[in-house]
């Protein structure tokens, strides 16, 4: 194992990664592990992944898990990146299908090396809010582990996301509000039920997990990175992976210093980083009122705003919020022409990459790639008005 320490990524204070961390202990902003990644460099090279096991393990190495140590895993990662064919139009566009994953999401990823680590870590009862698949995955990984799963879930919570709880034995709390008002609850109790926290970025894992897209995408790509990314973006932390990963692959020589141009993808219902990125704004307030049928966009405030934020701008990127008519009618489209069943999450990228074609945003020729972070059969509630 390379893990060296835990690290703020605001302040820059550094954390023991081998007892149970949060957040920083002196800004309450997220941590990030910190890989020796001269030390990697010296032990493998990108020639050597591709005999490797086809799952996001692959990447053990820049993982933060000791050696020797099994992780939790259900299979996870190793997503197919496909060619879309008719629906780009000018522009090389191309899918990572992340509905391929255990529970049929991305956020597989994110909850295996989490659970893994807090396994390794002593965690006997996790908790987490959610708007839907990260509680999805919570249950399966921790039920895997032989770990308790305390999800709190708003009451509007697709009910397919629900029952996948509770049939994979998580102890289920529906709550009258959104997920910040899930993740307060958590808060309130957690000292007293004896929970470990394991919301998005508010312990140092999942993001790990969440960084093996990147390491996938460029090596898919042949070591190549894509003119660009339209990201569905709630919580953030696919994006902030991706840019860890990047500046990771960098250091390690896997990969030149170009970047990809990072799109954030939001809902008109709930979109704080849209309008914080139009505002020149280096946080997101909070958005009131939040609604869209995409419940993994309705995050009316993100703790990694910050990072979202600055990787847009780094990236000569931005941010784009899409309707939820939009996302529906996208929906059918998509699955019309390239016989993706997406969910409205990654409908919305595919309507906003026509939004940033419009004003040469993004030009013919480009690469793009989207992400579709989950399955749409997950989503079955969105179609029952329609």
């Amino acid at each position: 194992m390379f893990l060296t320490h835990l690290e703020c990524s605001a302040c820059g204070r550094q954390h023991d990664w081998s007892r149970l961390q949060n957040l920083c202990a002196a800004c309450q902003k997220p941590l990030f592990a910190i890989v020796d990644l001269a030390a990697v460099s010296r032990t493998v090279k990108r020639e050597t992944l591709a005999a490797r096991e086809k799952s996001l393990w692959r990447y053990r190495e820049v993982l933060p898990l000791t050696d020797g140590v099994e992780p939790v895993s259900l299979g996870e990662g190793g997503t197919p990146l496909l060619r879309a064919q008719k629906f780009g139009g000018d522009v090389d566009l191309w899918v990572k299908d992340e509905s391929l994953n255990p529970t049929q999401s991305f956020k597989a990823r994110g909850m295996s090396v989490a659970v893994s680590m807090a396994k390794y870590l002593g965690a006997e009862k996790l908790a987490v809010p959610s708007a839907g698949n990260a509680g999805g995955a919570l249950a399966a990984y921790a039920a895997r582990a032989g770990l308790d799963a305390h999800i709190f879930m708003p009451r509007d919570t697709p009910r397919a996301n629900i029952i996948e709880c509770r049939e994979l034995g998580a102890h289920v709390t529906l709550i009258d509000g959104l997920i910040t008002d899930c993740a307060a609850e958590i808060a309130r109790r957690k000292e007293e039920e004896g929970w470990f926290d394991m919301s998005t970025l508010k312990e140092p894992y999942r993001v790990e997990g969440k960084k093996t897209l990147g390491y996938e995408l460029v090596e898919q790509l042949g070591w190549q990175l894509p003119d660009v990314i339209l990201y569905p973006t709630g919580g953030g932390t696919g994006l902030i992976g991706m840019w860890k990963a990047f500046t990771e692959m960098e250091s390690l020589g896997w990969i030149s210093k170009k970047r990809p141009r990072m799109f954030a993808v939001q809902a008109t219902g709930c979109s704080p980083i849209v309008r914080a990125f139009e505002a020149g704004e280096k946080t997101a307030a909070e958005f009131r009122n939040a609604h869209t049928i995409a419940s993994g966009l309705r995050v009316p405030k993100a703790i990694g705003d910050f990072l979202i934020l600055k990787l847009l701008h780094q990236s000569n990127g931005g941010a784009v919020a899409v309707d939820d008519e939009e996302m529906i009618r996208t929906m059918r489209e998509v699955g019309s022409k390239e016989g993706l069943f997406v969910c409205p999450e990654a409908a919305a990228c595919f309507a906003a990459l026509k939004l940033l074609q419009r004003p040469g945003k993004i030009a013919p020729g480009e690469r793009v790639v989207i992400f579709n972070t989950g399955a749409g059969i997950k989503y079955l509630d969105c179609y029952e008005s329609q």
